[in-house]
């Protein structure tokens, strides 16, 4: 299939008015009416533009096709093998975002974006986006998808769930499913965290939804 217009840095339609999401990746947004653009967002957009735009693309599917804005939802390689989605990681223009049981790729992504990360490439060079300790995390953090180091204080009882530098990090019932393994943590160990900031009665946390979103030890 061939590529029409480019939305932003993960989403694209094409020549046929079928609209794709690159799968297991998330890059800054653009403006748009109700909220302003994030950085990077403008150079994400043109990157896989540069990377794509009137090319031929073949699109690879995991279990999920399509997300609740009916997009399909696909890896995409070009005519030369390219990976599409690998490179906007390798770029920093994008970070692994898994969306279970879209799995399938995520390993080799977030090693990707593991070399990304320690060469600090774009947005991983910002302070929107960049590592954050988790003991820096504060209610200005809140809706943020970040990607945040440092040590377990403590954990819970029945393992799905510890302290980080006093925030809360849990795997929801819901998502335990997919850890096929129960993460085998200790206080002391250095751990690398995926997700959004949330709020409750008990302070800030993050909640972890399939085993990529937690490297440990930390890389």
């Amino acid at each position: 299939m061939q590529v029409g217009k480019i939305y932003d840095g993960d989403t694209f339609q094409t020549r046929s008015g079928e609209r794709i999401r690159l799968l297991g990746i998330n890059t800054p947004e653009v403006a748009h009416p109700s909220s302003p653009a994030q950085p990077m967002g403008k150079e994400a957009t043109r990157a896989l533009r540069k990377l794509i735009s009137g090319k031929v693309v073949r699109l690879a599917f995991d279990e999920q096709r399509r997300d609740i804005y009916k997009r399909t939802l696909a890896q995409v390689y070009l005519r030369n093998g390219d990976w599409v989605n690998a490179k906007m990681i390798d770029l920093g223009m994008a970070h692994v975002y898994s969306f279970t049981p879209n799995l399938r790729w995520a390993g080799k992504l977030i090693s990707r974006e593991q070399k990304a990360r320690r060469d600090k490439r774009g947005i991983w060079n910002t302070r929107r986006f960049g590592m954050l300790k988790a003991g820096k995390v504060k209610a200005a953090n809140l809706g943020q998808f970040r990607v945040l180091s440092g040590k377990i204080d403590s954990v819970g009882k029945k393992g799905f769930s510890f302290r980080m530098q006093g925030l809360k990090i849990s795997i929801p019932r819901k998502y335990r499913s997919f850890f096929i393994n129960k993460p085998r943590l200790r206080a002391g160990d250095s751990v690398v965290v995926h997700g959004v900031v949330r709020s409750s009665s008990s302070g800030l946390y993050l909640a972890l939804h399939s085993p990529f979103d937690l490297e440990n030890p930390a890389p």
